[in-house]
């Protein structure tokens, strides 16, 4: 089940004021699927007005912390006056903010950092980028990272267009989601659990570069944001080198000129798009309105119609589903597959499987073919039917069936698994055995 995120906790006033004026203010109150339709319907001044506050308040907020530090250390005042110099209202903002561990990858960003810093110092096309977070006190490379950070931005060429905070918390995190207009995601896959930082930017029309891993792998499209990588897994050292240089050619190529290709109005009509269809087609699909309609949907009521049936006539289903349990316990560990038989030809497959079940009744499991996923598709399942009965054997049986001859036959394994019926598989009797 896919997280989501409690969106009137995050989204900003001028995020509320709008998608009250499109939607009304008890949208986040039931269902979202009208909402889609009413802010599609939203004008291209409204959005890029909307987001020049948003982001004008990131940018006062970044100002003030940074002021307050200067005063803990008793900065002189012509070093505090030098704060209005950093970062500006107008400026496409960026921003990556999260618990600093190596596998989320931030020192992608500074690779190559004479790339970045020609990349920031633009003065035709002008970044700024924000950063914060914290490493855990036994994370020492974390730490690593969170010093190389700090000590970057001291460099005297990006002081001007880049900043990190320190004590980052939740409260910040609600600064930097309402008002960034970029928010940057690297992790190694498959490591990133869920990503919940870039569904808070959603109803706050901030875009994604993120990586294909977590949420994002499941949200992205070309019309919403940016992807970085190819959606594989890679544990080869030289592809963090790749990954970095498609980053920086993803930002100079494409998130940097088309914030700055404006119409005769001023307004990015293109970026504004994107911030159309991501809060319309995103925010409330990761929403936890549309999370606990899942949940509710698909897992509870199920769960509650299946314990009334097991209940009635005096548990008679619960009796019969643990004693199934109990046959399957009993006798898995007799249950073996031979002599597999494959017939190759352009139409497929054919495969051909002995299986024999010990003293388990045949109805209690099923046999199926399995496949890892090719080009990020979803993994191969197929059910083997049963074709005979083996001569001379104590239920003993042929499994056959056909598989696409896409892939090579040895990318195929039979496998056999728990199946009777009523039974929540595998949740509920995760039993399995691969043929070897």
């Amino acid at each position: 089940m896919t997280n989501g995120v409690h969106v009137p906790s995050w989204d900003s006033v001028f995020t509320d004021a709008l998608w009250t004026r499109a939607c009304g203010k008890g949208r986040w109150a039931g269902k979202v699927d009208s909402l889609r339709t009413q802010i599609e319907a939203i004008q291209d001044e409204a959005l890029w007005t909307f987001r020049g506050e948003s982001r004008t308040k990131l940018v006062s907020y970044i100002r003030q912390r940074i002021i307050e530090k200067l005063r803990l250390r008793r900065a002189p005042d012509d070093e505090q006056a030098l704060v209005q110099n950093i970062f500006y209202p107008n400026t496409l903002t960026l921003g990556f903010a999260r618990r600093f561990a190596e596998y989320k990858r931030l020192n992608l960003l500074l690779h190559d950092s004479d790339r970045l810093i020609r990349l920031l110092t633009n003065s035709r096309y002008p970044v700024q980028l924000v950063i914060a977070g914290k490493a855990h006190p036994a994370d020492e490379e974390g730490q690593r990272l969170v010093q190389e950070m700090a000590n970057f931005v001291r460099r005297p060429e990006v002081r001007e267009h880049m900043v990190f905070l320190a004590d980052y918390d939740m409260a910040m995190a609600e600064q930097f989601v309402q008002g960034v207009d970029v928010w940057i995601n690297t992790p190694r896959r498959p490591w990133e659990a869920c990503g919940t930082s870039g569904m808070k930017l959603l109803a706050n029309g901030g875009l994604n570069l993120s990586e294909l891993d977590g949420w994002s792998a499941e949200a992205y499209t070309p019309e919403v944001g940016w992807a970085l990588g190819d959606g594989q897994t890679h544990s080869e050292p030289a592809w963090d080198a790749v990954e970095a240089d498609e980053l920086y050619g993803l930002l100079e190529e494409q998130i940097i000129p088309e914030f700055y290709q404006r119409d005769e109005r001023g307004i990015p009509s293109k970026w504004v798009a994107r911030i159309r269809t991501s809060m319309a087609t995103l925010a409330p699909e990761f929403s936890s309105n549309r999370m606990l309609r899942d949940y509710v949907e698909n897992y509870y009521i199920p769960a509650s119609t299946n314990y009334q049936q097991r209940i009635d006539n005096h548990a008679a289903l619960a009796k019969e589903l643990a004693n199934s349990q109990k046959q399957l316990a009993q006798h898995w560990t007799a249950i073996y597959m031979q002599n597999l038989r494959v017939e190759s030809s352009e139409s497929g497959h054919q495969l051909s499987l002995q299986v024999y079940l010990d003293e388990l009744s045949v109805e209690l499991v099923k046999v199926e073919v399995y496949a890892d996923s090719q080009d990020n598709n979803k993994p191969f399942y197929q059910i083997m039917e049963h074709k005979a009965d083996l001569s001379g054997a104590i239920n003993g049986y042929i499994y056959e069936t056909t598989v696409p001859a896409d892939s090579p036959a040895d990318h195929y394994t039979p496998r056999l698994l728990a199946d009777y019926r009523h039974a929540n598989i595998p949740a509920e009797e995760a039993h399995i055995k691969w043929y070897r």
